[in-house]
């Protein structure tokens, strides 16, 4: 596994293809390893690049003295393309890893083309909802033990959790041990940084001063990002307030869009990034 030092933590990464670059950004207690599916629908065709948000997958850390923010993970980002010597790239960001997307376009508009969110809404601040979402994943990060992954069954739960239909039991024994091997600060810090009512309510200013393209694929049956919460945000982009559509709902598809249908987003990203190069750039 090709590693690099940054900010003092060892990141894993994978890079193949050839092409314009996108870089694939995971979302909370997952891992690099979700965009296996789609890079090998797009690496003829693009350069991709993914890698473990430090504290997650194997890019775990070597001291107690991390950050562990949204900001943060968009600084480690622009450090790992600036190590990897990619000048130009596509984010495309899965559920949290959409935001740390959306912050690194922000902070990097010379390198970042455009944002793909997928799974990836907010804006909306719901006190109550909120608390009890803080609650419920603070008792998962507490509830790991290591003996879980050998418990009967356990691939087959999460498998079948979050999505519309089910997964293979691969992916749920990944999903098993991605949730064992996180970093327990990096889980709880990350979340709580996440879900503050300041944090909600910046999300919708990024989109809104956002120069770049943005589009975002939603689950019409994803529980966790509801296509309200998509449509909300891209509504602050300056190409839907003109009329444009940047949000594609996916009909029987739950919060893993990349592994329920792997094809279908696959084309999409392939379209929307083929059509932005092709179209003349805006002075």
């Amino acid at each position: 596994m090709p590693t690099v030092l940054i900010r003092g933590v060892p990141h894993v990464y994978d890079l193949v293809g050839q092409g314009q670059a996108l870089v694939f950004i995971h979302g909370w207690l997952l891992s690099r390893d979700y965009w296996q599916p789609l890079i090998d629908l797009l690496k003829n065709d693009f350069t991709c690049l993914s890698y473990d948000l430090r504290g997650f997958g194997a890019s775990q850390p070597t001291h107690n003295h991390c950050v562990f923010s949204l900001d943060s993970y968009a600084q480690d980002l622009g450090e790992l393309l600036t190590h990897l010597g990619i000048q130009t790239c596509w984010l495309v960001g899965h559920s949290l890893g959409a935001s740390v997307a959306l912050l690194a376009a922000a902070q990097f508009p010379e390198r970042v083309l455009g944002v793909i969110g997928i799974n990836a809404g907010g804006g909306i601040y719901l006190q109550q909802e909120f608390d009890r979402f803080r609650r419920l994943g603070v008792q998962l990060v507490r509830w790991r033990f290591p003996g879980l992954q050998w418990l009967p069954g356990s691939g087959w739960l999460f498998a079948r959790s979050g999505v519309a239909r089910p997964l293979p039991v691969q992916w749920g024994k990944q999903r098993l041990k991605d949730w064992l091997r996180a970093c327990p600060q990096a889980a709880r810090e990350t979340l709580l940084a996440a879900t503050t009512e300041a944090e909600v309510h910046r999300l919708p200013q990024v989109v809104s001063r956002l120069s770049q393209p943005l589009y975002l694929i939603a689950g019409q049956n994803d529980t966790i990002m509801p296509c309200l919460y998509v449509r909300h945000l891209a509504s602050f982009h300056r190409r839907f307030q003109a009329g444009e559509d940047i949000v594609w709902e996916l009909p029987r598809c739950g919060h893993f869009a990349m592994l329920e249908y792997p094809e279908l987003v696959a084309k999409r990203l392939r379209l929307w990034v083929n059509q932005e190069s092709a179209a003349p750039q805006m002075a």
